[in-house]
């Protein structure tokens, strides 16, 4: 485990987050063999999370020690969906974050995130690999759905929730 691990913060992203937060995301998203054509490591916004981020109702944040990116996760408009609904969006973390409080952290920040953006309910997809996330997902009182909403061009995904804001 790294030695800042517990001195960590969650901030909105800056622009020379950008890297790290690509590596990161390509890294967990390998980790679940999740890589390619259909996942969101292939979204092009995944090159510059920062500029992605700055539109209305778009928020993402960082868990760093201001040295190095451990996790991250998003909201931001669902693409193809009514104006009410958002959609959680690239919240991953490294090996050594997991388990220690953060998703619910970064979860409760992102869903009062949403609310105070004006939105009605929460949107999100994964991979049924990614079983902690989805027992987070279903704690938080995400509603699993038959399949996919909205234009997300994530057909790799096979998992997908909804929640009443």
């Amino acid at each position: 485990m790294d030695k800042n691990i517990s001195n960590l913060s969650i901030r909105l992203i800056e622009q020379k987050d950008n890297e790290q937060v690509e590596k990161l995301i390509l890294d967990v998203m390998g980790e679940y063999e999740c890589i390619g054509v259909g996942y969101s490591s292939s979204d092009p916004e995944v090159k510059d999370m920062y500029t992605a981020y700055q539109g209305e109702r778009a928020s993402f944040f960082v868990i760093t020690d201001e040295e190095k990116i451990y996790g991250v996760g998003g909201i931001a408009p669902l693409s193809g969906g009514d104006e009410d609904t958002c959609e959680l969006r690239k919240m991953y973390f490294y090996q050594d974050l997991r388990g220690l409080g953060y998703g619910r952290k970064m979860m409760d920040l992102l869903l009062e995130t949403a609310k105070k953006s004006g939105y009605k309910k929460c949107y999100l997809e994964t991979s049924s690999r990614m079983k902690r996330a989805k027992q987070l997902y279903l704690k938080y009182g995400f509603n699993p759905l038959c399949g996919q909403e909205g234009n997300t061009g994530h057909s790799g995904c096979d998992a997908f929730y909804i929640k009443e804001l």
